[in-house]
């Protein structure tokens, strides 16, 4: 086998023992994030089992989509800018980086005006980072109260991206406050939101977000090598 199935085959089997050791079904979804990485070998990867990839960019979803295998659900976990939501409307399964009422807007007009419901998750910046996007914690739920009156978009869950530590089990209460909201928000039955998804967790520390109630984590690195961003 080459290294990037045996990534994958590893990475699997790991998931399937993480969550059989903390009494989990296995309902991981593994979104493979594909950002710098050619059609090519996305397509060698569909090949070895994913069927979920992650772009963090609109514009390398445009350059892959046509060369990818067509039966792969993409997902845009980036941030989003407003005059870019047309461009990806009809390809991507599901929007992980809802963090602003005008974001939503735009998704929900050119879901409308392409007859599509489309499936978003709202991204919380539960470390309160200046880096990264996302709506704060306290913020969460008045926030999807606010964009729960869209008929054409469904809140289908949260997202965040934890600070980077080489010691996982230091973002580890960043992943179970996010739980905690989720499971707050499961239970008060808002307009077009069903808390299904919970994205978090990526190469260095999906272990800890999987112990901590995660069912998507998106995978990079682990599958596919270091990469060079700056290209």
């Amino acid at each position: 086998m080459d290294q990037i199935q045996v990534n994958i085959t590893e990475m699997k089997e790991e998931i399937k023992q993480i969550c059989k050791d903390c009494g989990r079904t296995d309902d991981i979804t593994l979104i493979a994030v594909t950002k710098t990485v050619d059609t090519e070998k996305i397509n060698h990867a569909v090949s070895c089992g994913v069927s979920n990839l992650g772009e963090n960019k609109v514009q390398e979803i445009m350059d892959k989509y046509d060369a990818v295998d067509k039966n792969v659900k993409w997902h845009l976990i980036g941030h989003l800018q407003t005059n870019k939501v047309k461009y990806i409307i009809d390809k991507v399964e599901l929007i992980h980086s809802v963090d602003s009422i005008k974001l939503a807007e735009e998704i929900n007009k050119r879901a409308e005006k392409n007859n599509l419901i489309k499936d978003v998750l709202v991204q919380i910046n539960v470390a309160e980072e200046d880096t990264k996007f996302g709506i704060d914690l306290e913020q969460a739920v008045d926030f999807i109260k606010s964009i729960s009156v869209f008929n054409s978009i469904r809140i289908k869950g949260l997202m965040t991206i934890a600070p980077y530590d080489l010691n996982p089990e230091g973002v580890r209460p960043i992943f179970r406050q996010l739980k905690d909201k989720f499971d707050e928000l499961a239970q008060m039955n808002l307009p077009n939101t069903e808390m299904k998804h919970l994205s978090m967790g990526m190469s260095n520390d999906y272990k800890v977000a999987i112990e901590e109630g995660a069912n998507m984590i998106r995978i990079g690195t682990a599958i596919f090598g270091k990469r060079n961003y700056n290209i």
